[in-house]
């Protein structure tokens, strides 16, 4: 057995004949009698005290603490007493990822979990938690999929807490936890007359944002942070390797979402659209701090720029030109008088990715090319956000016969060759 039960109702002193005695304490018949001591993995002595009558249960307690040890399970109680939050917080803080991601992480731990499960120490935890957790949640948070991706950041913090030997195993992977599920919205392409419509809606200087982001598949931010060096005329290609983000108020130059540079096919149409507006609005030189507010600086030379000459601003852009573009091309409605444009959260530059998409599916682009082209990390993400919008085989099928019928009567295979 690691350690041992000192009895704190008793102590041993000297008798009158020399020999050791054991004698009523001060602390007799008051407090926790027994105190189980052993020293932990980091050179420490660690403690833990039992009431009068329980000498057995400090024992074995004293012996699962030292199996615990020897098989490497050992969880500090100390550390074990920290609260979600206080390890959270600590844990978010650390992130490695783009700072935009770690500003959601903390965000959604804030409002979402924090409130619920942030003040109970880490060691307590038992699915029975979780799951009533989740359930306040889904009062607090409609969308499943924001559930999912709420869900998937707490049960990441736990999986560092067990990596850090703060929990034995991560109560959110418990066989009874029903993760929410996360199936993306059915998505409804816009129509190429709108995708014009629209275009021809925007101001002269900006109507080529949607050419590329309509003809290349490019994010808002990447669009607005395409810089003359990254277009190959001749080749036909766009690099995407960089893009305009706003972080904490600033813009900065960083890698694309999820740090996927990547290379666009440029059609001919796109790169005479960019060419003509290179003639008649020359880029624009740019430099903004790299990926943080505090980042090394960076000069790019800008296909499209602000009133003040500088790179776009996003918001500005958004409801002053884009919004408009909206209502002038019947997306979404005018506004009353005096009121604001109504918000679009289905109808912004995104939706260019969106008709892009549903171009190449239609054209029988395959997945990985897509997933490729619009920078996504898995052709799996692709596959089930755009899968609705895919040719069917029976589409197909129609589409061989009739092609075997309408053609020229003057070969020897087909259909009167059967007869």
């Amino acid at each position: 057995m690691a350690g041992h039960i000192q009895d704190r109702w008793y102590k041993t002193e000297p008798g009158t004949d020399g020999k050791p005695r054991r004698v009523k304490s001060d602390r007799h018949g008051s407090g926790l009698r027994y105190r189980a001591r052993y020293i932990g993995p980091d050179g420490t002595e660690k403690s833990k005290s039992f009431p009068d009558k329980q000498k057995r249960l400090a024992e074995r307690w004293l012996t699962e603490t030292a199996a615990d040890m020897s098989r490497g399970q050992y969880i500090d109680p100390r550390a074990a007493r920290i609260t979600f939050q206080q390890f959270a917080e600590k844990w978010v803080a650390t992130h490695t990822t783009e700072i935009n991601s770690r500003e959601a992480a903390e965000r959604r731990l804030r409002l979402h979990a924090h409130p619920y499960i942030g003040t109970r120490p880490l060691a307590s935890f038992q699915p029975g938690h979780i799951r009533t957790w989740l359930g306040a949640l889904e009062a607090a948070v409609p969308a499943s999929s924001h559930r999912r991706i709420i869900f998937g950041t707490v049960s990441a913090a736990f999986s560092a807490a067990v990596d850090d030997g703060l929990l034995p195993k991560n109560p959110c992977r418990a066989r009874s936890i029903q993760i929410p599920k996360g199936s993306p919205p059915r998505l409804s392409p816009w129509k190429s007359s709108q995708v014009f419509g629209v275009r021809a809606a925007l101001p002269e200087h900006m109507r080529a944002t949607v050419d590329v982001a309509s003809g290349c598949g490019l994010r808002q931010g990447e669009v607005f942070g395409l810089s003359e060096d990254e277009i190959d005329y001749e080749g036909g290609w766009l690099s995407i390797g960089h893009q305009l983000k706003r972080i904490r108020g600033k813009f900065v130059f960083a890698l694309p979402k999820g740090g996927k540079v990547r290379d666009v096919p440029l059609a001919h149409a796109v790169g005479t659209a960019l060419r003509t507006h290179s003639e008649r609005h020359a880029p624009v030189k740019v430099t903004l701090p790299w990926r943080t507010p505090d980042g090394p600086l960076v000069t790019r030379m800008l296909l499209f720029s602000g009133a003040s000459g500088n790179h776009v601003r996003v918001s500005h852009f958004n409801d002053h030109m884009w919004k408009p573009a909206l209502a002038a091309a019947g997306i979404i409605p005018e506004p009353e008088a005096g009121e604001r444009y109504a918000a679009a959260p289905d109808d912004g530059m995104h939706a260019l990715r969106h008709f892009y998409a549903s171009v190449l599916l239609d054209a029988g682009e395959n997945i990985r090319a897509l997933s490729a082209y619009l920078g996504h990390s898995d052709p799996g993400f692709t596959l089930r956000v755009y899968t609705h919008l895919m040719p069917s085989s029976e589409g197909r099928t129609r589409k061989a016969v009739d092609d075997l019928y309408s053609a020229p009567e003057n070969h020897d295979h087909g259909p009167e060759a059967a007869q």
